[in-house]
């Protein structure tokens, strides 16, 4: 099975009665909601499989929705993680430019501020996502293969984990549902029926590629923890975990690493001075670009499988979200090196 990360626009839903909401209701609950969602534009670069080392500039679509009247919007991480530049375009058409405030990659969330705010500005509901039950009725309205404002009605199927912990106290959720997402919808919200936003559109699972009844949303319970109700972070890299046999193939000195595969230009790991991956591999039966820096580790503390760690690491950064003052240790070519940005 294909899990896949899409880039959307949703643009949605509900607003309003506590009833089911009919054809002719969601009409207006459509008009209602759909000044507090934006459409994402981001530039980032790249490097090309077939061209070794070929930076390119990328434009990629996305959706989020303004959460306070002082210009913070939510999206996915996967549509903002390695932007070079992010536009945020609003029903109207009117256009600002945004900068990334914080992401988290695990959870697939990420929080945006606007440089200038526009002349009106909408802001969505939060709802509770502890409360949503699998069989409730959820709506995301989103641009599907660039078809905008495309409205698609389904149920929560399922409430699901990875697996995994951002942090000791806060396990990751993701609802799944079979309302229809496709490429063009990552970032926007997923409504409950009383207008309120539940979770964040994240990833699909597939086999084509293309949207076959499992999809999945970011809980905003978790999204509020790690945005809002903690100090957010963001890096500016594309960061991949490698333990294993690909820590063993990357010659790690220790079980575990990050492996750097694209930093975002004027991000606080692009002034910092990681080095992404250029070289593509398929190492393990997994796809990754190699040849850049390895992250092992952060003011002293190694990088591992240790919650207790990598909560400790998440309250370094977010002590200083500029990344200054703080030793980085990484593996380039071979060799330890030692990043350290003094301010």
């Amino acid at each position: 099975m294909l899990f896949k990360r899409l880039l959307i626009f949703p643009i949605l839903v509900v607003f309003g009665c506590t009833a089911a909401i009919d054809a002719k209701s969601l009409d207006k609950v459509f008009n209602n909601v759909n000044p507090s969602v934006v459409v994402i534009f981001t530039k980032e670069r790249g490097y090309s499989k077939e061209t070794l080392g070929e930076t390119l500039t990328s434009g990629n679509l996305g959706s989020g929705f303004v959460i306070s009247k002082d210009g913070l919007i939510m999206t996915a991480a996967h549509v903002v993680q390695v932007a070079d530049e992010v536009t945020v375009q609003f029903l109207d058409g009117t256009q600002e430019d945004a900068k990334v405030v914080g992401t988290d990659k695990t959870a697939d969330v990420a929080l945006l501020k606007l440089d200038k705010l526009p002349s009106k500005i909408f802001v969505a509901k939060l709802g509770d996502s502890d409360k949503v039950n699998v069989g409730d009725k959820v709506f995301v309205v989103g641009a599907p293969h660039g078809l905008f404002h495309t409205l698609t009605v389904g149920y929560i199927s399922g409430r699901r984990s990875p697996g995994s912990l951002s942090n000791k106290l806060l396990p990751l959720e993701f609802l799944q549902t079979d309302a229809a997402i496709n490429t063009g919808n990552s970032g926007g919200p997923m409504f409950n029926q009383k207008g309120e936003v539940i979770g964040i559109v994240s990833s699909i699972l597939s086999k084509s590629g293309g949207f076959e009844g499992v999809g999945f949303a970011a809980s905003i319970n978790v999204a509020r923890e790690l945005l809002i109700d903690q100090k957010p972070i963001w890096t500016g890299i594309d960061p991949y975990f490698v333990t294993g046999i690909i820590a063993q193939v990357l010659n790690l000195p220790q079980e575990a690493g990050i492996l750097i595969q694209r930093v975002a230009k004027n991000s606080p790991g692009y002034h910092l001075g990681f080095k992404p991956s250029t070289i593509p591999a398929k190492i393990g039966g997994q796809e990754l670009f190699v040849g850049g820096d390895i992250l092992l580790a952060v003011q002293g503390i190694p990088i591992s499988f240790d919650p207790d760690a990598l909560d400790k690491i998440r309250e370094i950064l977010g002590a200083r979200p500029d990344l200054t003052n703080i030793e980085f240790k990484v593996l380039r070519k071979g060799k330890i090196v030692k990043l350290h940005l003094a301010r």
